[in-house]
């Protein structure tokens, strides 16, 4: 594959951002929990870098924890859709920019996060590159990313259903495919939400057991939207504990900050600070 394969992909989740609705698809809440090791202390008075925005749902939450300046890349034409979801925000605050995060050069922030974008890319090491490259010497960065532990069903069964969705109309992915593939996967995680209410621990033993307690209390629309992200996209791949790791082992990493977190049996989020330049 060549990288238009990532202006497929982005050409692909336009479609889902470009009609998701308006005002942020996530939650403080979701924000937070995607962000966390960090806080909305860590954004307050930072010069802040998103790498590939979408809809503009996290620069949303970020904007209210007080950031110096906010700034964002994204190769899909969500641009418009992004300003009306930030309009809020206090003017000059924002600066947007419509490119490929792997080849821009935007600056040095000091802090740059990555949130569910690297496991499409054509190259996600290129990406985690471009995290770093933009990331000043003790600034921090941030990032989120499928796991390839803990998605074995999602490999086996989605996986193939998403090569052939990603060719289709996206009016069609998402409701001719998404939407009655999604509804069995909802009566489970709500299921499995009522009958673990005193004791989740056993719950989490099944397949996507921790993601679908976290799941459970969202509404219908969200998982149909998470489902039609799962089968847009043309490409998708899932990180290993071990590729990670040996990302954070970069010489730009500085020694001893970098974290590695396991989220709801099914993902990964990692980040550190790079180095202080030595003189």
């Amino acid at each position: 594959m060549s990288a238009g394969s990532d202006v497929a992909t982005a050409r692909a989740f336009a479609a889902s951002w470009n009609h998701v609705g308006e005002g942020p698809t996530y939650t403080r809440e979701q924000f937070l929990d995607w962000m966390a090791p960090l806080g909305p202390q860590d954004f307050a008075g930072q010069q802040v870098l998103e790498l590939g925005f979408g809809n503009g749902s996290h620069l949303y939450h970020v904007g209210s924890c007080g950031p110096s300046r906010l700034c964002g890349v994204e190769l899909a034409d969500t641009l418009e859709t992004a300003r009306r979801n930030l309009r809020h925000l206090p003017p000059g605050l924002v600066e947007l920019h419509r490119g490929d995060l792997t080849q821009v050069d935007l600056g040095q922030f000091d802090l740059v996060y990555c949130i569910g974008v690297l496991h499409h890319l054509q190259d996600p090491y290129a990406g985690f590159q471009a995290v770093l490259r933009h990331t000043r010497p003790g600034g921090r960065f941030h990032c989120w990313v499928y796991a390839r532990e803990g998605n074995e069903v999602i490999i086996r069964l989605v996986e193939p259903i998403r090569r052939l969705a990603c060719r289709l109309p996206w009016w069609l992915t998402k409701y001719g495919l998404a939407l009655p593939l999604v509804c069995p996967f909802y009566l489970y995680a709500k299921g499995l939400a009522r009958l673990t209410q005193r004791a989740p621990a056993w719950a989490e033993r099944l397949p996507l057991g921790r993601y679908s307690l976290w799941i459970a209390p969202r509404p219908f629309w969200f998982f149909h939207h998470v489902a039609f992200d799962q089968l847009v996209s043309p490409r998708t791949v899932y990180l290993e504990r071990a590729t990670l790791e040996s990302w954070l082992r970069h010489p730009e990493v500085e020694p001893g900050s970098s974290y590695l977190v396991f989220r709801n049996g099914n993902s990964w989020k990692f980040g550190g600070r790079r180095r202080e330049r030595s003189g």
